[in-house]
Order: C-alpha cells, then sequence, then structure tokens
C-alpha cells in the first residue's frame, strides 16, 4: 500500500477525453497529486487545470516536464505520440503511466521498454481492466478451476459518430479500432492463453480514413488452443470475453470499459456447478494509478509493464500484417 513517503505527484500530457473522465479523477481520488497539466493550447491547459483544481497548467509539454514539483507522467496523447513523450518524460526523470498501446508497434514498444530501464525509471501501459478485482478473479479461476483452457473469445466494439479530426482515424497518428479497443481482446487472450505463435486477421475501412474500423482475428496455438478477437467503430457498444476449457467456462460482459458506480457480474460453470459473482462498484482507473504509485515505491514491475507491452505488439504486429493479404502470420 502507499505510503506518505511514497505519495506522488503527477503531472498530465494532454488534455484527452480519457484523461478528463477518467484518470484525473482517479489520481484526485487517490492519496496521490494532482500537480500540473499541459497542453500545446494554453488557454486549453488553463481550462482544465481550472476545472480539475490541478495548480500549474503549461503551453507545452516541454514545460511541464522541466517541473521539478513532478515525480510522475501521465500521457493521454494520441497513439502515434506515446512513445516519444514517454522517453522525453523518462528523459527527465519521471516516471511513466501510459496509455495504452504504448507504442505503434513492436520495435518501437521495445525501444520505450529499455530507454526507461535504463535510466531507472517505472514504467507501465495503462490497461485499466486488469486491475479490477472481478479480472483477478476471473483469471483465478482459470488457474485454479478450469482444466486444458481451449479457447478464449473476446470482442471490444462501439459506435464512433462521425467526428471532425478524431485522432482513431488518423493513420498518421496509428488510429484504427484495433490499436483503440482490439488491444483488449489481444491483452486478455495473453492473459489466459499466452502469446500465440501465430495470428490470422481481416479487416475493413468503413470511413475510407486509412485505418481498419473493423477487425476480426484468430490467434493460433501450436498445440490446437485458440482466440478469437474482434473490434469495431461501426455497431453498437458490446464488450465481452468467455473462456472455454473441457471443465466449463467463465463469461464476462461489461469487460473492459466496466462503470464505477455499478455492480458487475461474472459468471461460469465449472465441473457442473453454475455461479454468478457479483462486484461491488469499484474505479478500476484509481487502482490503476494505486498499482503504479506502489511499483515505483517498491521499485518492481507493474503488472502491465514494458514487458507486456511488447508481448501484446508482437501480437498485433501480426495480425495487421496478416489483414494486409498475407494469411496466417507468424508472432514474432
Amino acid at each position: 500500500m502507499t505510503t506518505p513517503d511514497s505519495r506522488l505527484t503527477f503531472g498530465i500530457l494532454g488534455t484527452a477525453g480519457i484523461a478528463r473522465k477518467a484518470v484525473v479523477p482517479a489520481i484526485a481520488a487517490s492519496d496521490h497529486a494532482l500537480g500540473a497539466v499541459a497542453s500545446r493550447d494554453g488557454e486549453r491547459a488553463e481550462r482544465f487545470a481550472e476545472e480539475h483544481a490541478i495548480p500549474r497548467s503549461y503551453d507545452s509539454y516541454e514545460a511541464l516536464l522541466e517541473d521539478d514539483e513532478i515525480d510522475a507522467v501521465y500521457v493521454p496523447l494520441p497513439n502515434g505520440l506515446h512513445a516519444e513523450w514517454t522517453k522525453r518524460a523518462a528523459d527527465a526523470g519521471h516516471h511513466v503511466l501510459c496509455e495504452k498501446p504504448l507504442a505503434v508497434d513492436a520495435a518501437e514498444a521495445r525501444e520505450v521498454t529499455d530507454h526507461c530501464a535504463e535510466r531507472g525509471i517505472t514504467l507501465m501501459e495503462g490497461f485499466m481492466y486488469r486491475y479490477h478485482p472481478r479480472t483477478e478473479r476471473a483469471l483465478e479461476l482459470v488457474e485454479r478451476e478450469l482444466d486444458d483452457v481451449r479457447t478464449v473469445t473476446a470482442t471490444f466494439r462501439f459506435p464512433l459518430y462521425d467526428r471532425p479530426n478524431d485522432v482513431r482515424l488518423d493513420p498518421d497518428l496509428a488510429g484504427g479500432s484495433l490499436m483503440d479497443v482490439g488491444c483488449y481482446p489481444v491483452s486478455i487472450a495473453r492473459a489466459v492463453l499466452g502469446t500465440p505463435d501465430r495470428a490470422y486477421a481481416h479487416t475493413h475501412d468503413t470511413r475510407d480514413a486509412g485505418v481498419d474500423t473493423e477487425l476480426a482475428g484468430v490467434l493460433e496455438y501450436e498445440d490446437g488452443r485458440s482466440a478469437r478477437v474482434a473490434s469495431g467503430f461501426d455497431t453498437q457498444l458490446v464488450q465481452r470475453y468467455r473462456i472455454d476449457a473441457t471443465n466449463g467456462w467463465v463469461a464476462v460482459k461489461q469487460a473492459f470499459d466496466t462503470p464505477a458506480d455499478e455492480p458487475v457480474e461474472l459468471t461460469y460453470k465449472i465441473d457442473g456447478r453454475h455461479g454468478v459473482e457479483t462486484f461491488d462498484p469499484v474505479d478500476h482507473y484509481r487502482l490503476q494509478v494505486e498499482h503504479f504509485a506502489d511499483r515505483v515505491a517498491d521499485g518492481a514491475r507493474p503488472l502491465t509493464d514494458g514487458k507486456e507491452a511488447v508481448a501484446s505488439m508482437r501480437v498485433i504486429d501480426a495480425l495487421y500484417e496478416s489483414a494486409a493479404g498475407n494469411g496466417s502470420v507468424a508472432v514474432e
């Protein structure tokens, strides 16, 4: 647990919606502090700071990184900027909590991870759902009660309504449904089955934007196990996964972007025993922040560290290579 001596002061690099709606309120609700926010639009940074009672605002990211009262930086910038500003934060001596995905591909993720390690910086990728007690319970059931898990099926789709200049539709900023929400199905598949040997995918760009707005993929394992992953911007919200084994299954709805103010459930049938477990409302973004701070304090690896980010990006790289017309592709 965090102690007074390990209390962190966070700087926020950018005013993205995920920062405004989720992570900044989570930091404010924790034992840690908000020190400063930066935007390339100084007035926007000022408004954001006033809205969230942040004491300082800057009109450049560089200025925030020079703030010697900042201990750690949260990076919610567009995907294509994650690597650059994570490395620059590390150069300034700040620990980094970076939104997923850490980088645009596995090679860049390795570069960022090595860069932070060489500087003694704690690096964590922001997969908040991994810190929810329900996810922990699902993986506990996999470990302790399911025999021979054969397949995982995971989906995250939502309607991305037409918005001018939405970064999720910008190929230059590493947009696309796989990078935005498909990384969650890849994450849970890896958490259960490990890294696959091969990947196959089909994508479609319904917006003519230059990115995938729909993806369907299969992750293949040499022993015959498999995972099916899907993501998209064109249908109504669905986020779920199901884990099937020889003696039963575990199923989760509202799986990734879990509401902080509602109870959620996990359903299973194992060895003929049917169960529904209910979990009290919890802010998994706050749990993520607290895990990050604890790892900064004790120097241990975060659950979703750079090594994990590299492994997931290897799978994402293979899915994209397959979707480009290369059939089933080895995960390198």
